[in-house]
């Protein structure tokens, strides 16, 4: 019998660097898909204008610094709070798909890259990362008690309630760029933190799925202190480039599979960038 994707309409997200690019268009890409959202981002005045837009009956906010585990608390909490009791039986009412996306990126090696701008790269793409994982992890697990693991679709009902962390990588953790290799240190090391979550929640009926962009346009290369006169030359050399709403259709495609099915990486490219 044919598999259907899951609705989206029973999930509660939480979206973090959610102000604009790929966080924003995944957020909206949810809503789309009638998923109730949690926005994170520094910047409260981009959050509340896209709740306004999007409509308070299916976003929430909960602005600061991705990193600060009180910021994090209050993303959960007001997950659970704001979204969690609506058509969801007790204990499943904390968020139920975590999207990590907020990241900077920095250009230039180690030898050549601003070293002033090291700690706060390492604390946003790697600790933050690490302690929402934690924080989002613990809380699944509490929904997901081990006993209630099992491949009997009679018995067990976490196949019908799916539970997500997603985790934005990049191509170059993978591949590493001849132009950003600090950078590229850090993706790699979120690509060994994704694995080894997975490896550890995955048969906790917890799915952990790492998405690696490769160039996409957004104000990221602005951030990172790509010159505009750079990324047009890389636009010319492999574009059409992929946008946000390309990587938030992928995120969408991801969480929506039914429970035992796990598209675990996923590595998108413009159709023309062959490295990295």
């Amino acid at each position: 019998m044919a598999q259907t994707l899951q609705d989206l309409k029973a999930r509660v997200a939480v979206v973090t660097g959610a102000s604009a690019g790929i966080g924003e268009a995944i957020a909206r890409e949810l809503v789309s898909h009638g998923c109730p959202v949690v926005l994170n981002a520094r910047r409260r005045e981009r959050l509340e204008a896209l709740r306004r837009e999007l409509g308070d009956e299916d976003v929430a906010i909960a602005p600061g610094d991705c990193a600060d585990a009180a910021v994090i608390e209050a993303m959960l909490n007001t997950a659970r709070d704001t979204f969690g009791a609506t058509g969801r039986p007790a204990p499943a009412r904390d968020a139920d798909l975590v999207v990590i996306n907020a990241g900077r990126g920095l250009g230039g090696t180690a030898i050549t890259s601003d070293e002033s701008q090291w700690d706060d790269m390492i604390r946003t793409n790697i600790l933050a990362a690490s302690r929402m994982i934690r924080a989002a992890g613990k809380r699944m697990l509490a929904m997901q008690p081990e006993s209630a693991i099992g491949h009997d679709p009679e018995k067990h009902a976490w196949l019908k309630s799916p539970r997500d962390i997603v985790i934005l990588g990049s191509v170059v953790g993978r591949h590493v760029s001849p132009f950003s290799s600090f950078y590229s240190s850090t993706k790699a090391a979120i690509q060994t933190l994704a694995e080894g979550t997975r490896r550890e929640l995955g048969p906790k009926g917890i799915r952990v799925t790492l998405i690696e962009p490769a160039f996409v346009t957004s104000e990221f290369q602005s951030v990172a202190g790509y010159s505009q006169a750079w990324y047009q030359s890389m636009v010319e050399k492999f574009g059409p480039m992929l946008m946000p709403q390309d990587i938030a259709r992928l995120v969408a495609f991801v969480v929506s599979q039914p429970a035992h099915v796990h598209l675990s990486d996923a590595l998108i490219r413009p159709t023309r960038q062959e490295y990295p």
